[in-house]
């Protein structure tokens, strides 16, 4: 297959990636007003180890599944279910294109936290990407002016670093690990907290005939999502595939303007593409640092 082909794959399946994952966010919006994040958690796990087993047994990636780093495993799905709790809060509370644009900024985070988490030296070229970053999140938040930061950004960007860890606990995973063990322990883990959590009132709301769609939906969303992305990054190089990611922030904001009437906001997409610019810069980087090994 020619690399012409291979790109215009990948754009195919992160068209798939994007409307997953802005399906996810409208989903998690819609079903916000009966159910609490934690119990949002829950049912989406407990679909996702319905899928995740049903398509290993039926591809025969069964014996993928292994009790090795068990630890890493637990430390990662507890950052990812921090995460994703947060990220299902702040999207009830503030616009979502700034949900989105705070949550691009996990791989700055990753360029941040590697040197003590993966023992990567820090570069003057991640340095540079990590200041741009950092100003653009200033940009989104603007903590300077005349409103307060709110909680909906703070745990928008408390999200984006649990986010962060999450992707290099994967990354460390990833070395020996199959995706069918990665997945089967992302959803088996994250439904056990969920349901401690949604229940520790003795309390959990069940579905109902309004909620049940919308929970299947961020369920299956959540899983093709992150397939979509995958496999995008293995026909394509992350210089091609991530700009076509960002696209997720101008189709939310017109999501977000069109049904719920949030202004576009210009500073948000300024503090976006700093962020950006920063993610792609330290990727460009380190792709022509590669081709020259």
């Amino acid at each position: 297959m020619t690399d012409t082909a291979q790109t215009l794959r990948a754009m195919l399946w992160m068209i798939g990636a994007i409307a997953s994952f802005t399906a996810m966010a409208v989903a998690g919006r819609a079903v916000s007003f009966e159910l609490d994040t934690f119990e949002i958690m829950m049912y989406r796990s407990l679909i996702g180890v319905v899928i995740v087993m049903v398509v290993a047994s039926a591809t025969g990636h069964l014996k993928d599944i292994t009790r090795r780093h068990l630890g890493v495993q637990f430390i990662r799905n507890i950052a990812h279910f921090t995460g994703q709790n947060l990220w299902f809060f702040a999207l009830t509370v503030i616009p979502l294109a700034q949900v989105f644009a705070l949550e691009f900024t996990s791989p700055i985070w990753v360029l941040v936290l590697s040197p003590f988490v993966l023992g990567e030296r820090m570069t003057p070229t991640r340095a540079t990407a990590a200041a741009l970053g950092f100003a653009g999140i200033l940009i989104v938040a603007r903590p300077f002016g005349s409103e307060t930061v709110g909680i909906g950004v703070i745990t928008a960007a408390l999200a984006a670093v649990c986010f962060a860890i999450t992707i290099m606990t994967t990354k460390r995973l990833t070395r020996s690990e199959k995706i069918t063990c990665i997945l089967f322990y992302l959803t088996t883990l994250q439904a056990v907290f969920g349901i401690a959590l949604a229940g520790y009132d003795g309390d959990i709301a069940l579905p109902s005939a309004t909620t049940a769609p919308w929970l299947l939906l961020i369920g299956c969303a959540g899983l093709i999502a992150h397939f979509c992305l995958t496999t995008a990054l293995s026909l394509a190089p992350a210089t091609v595939v991530v700009p076509i990611d960002f696209a997720r922030l101008p189709v939310i904001a017109l999501i977000g303007a069109a049904f719920y009437a949030e202004a576009l906001d210009v500073w948000v997409l300024v503090g976006a593409l700093l962020i950006f610019a920063g993610n792609y810069f330290n990727i460009w980087s380190e792709t022509r640092k590669l081709a020259h090994v």
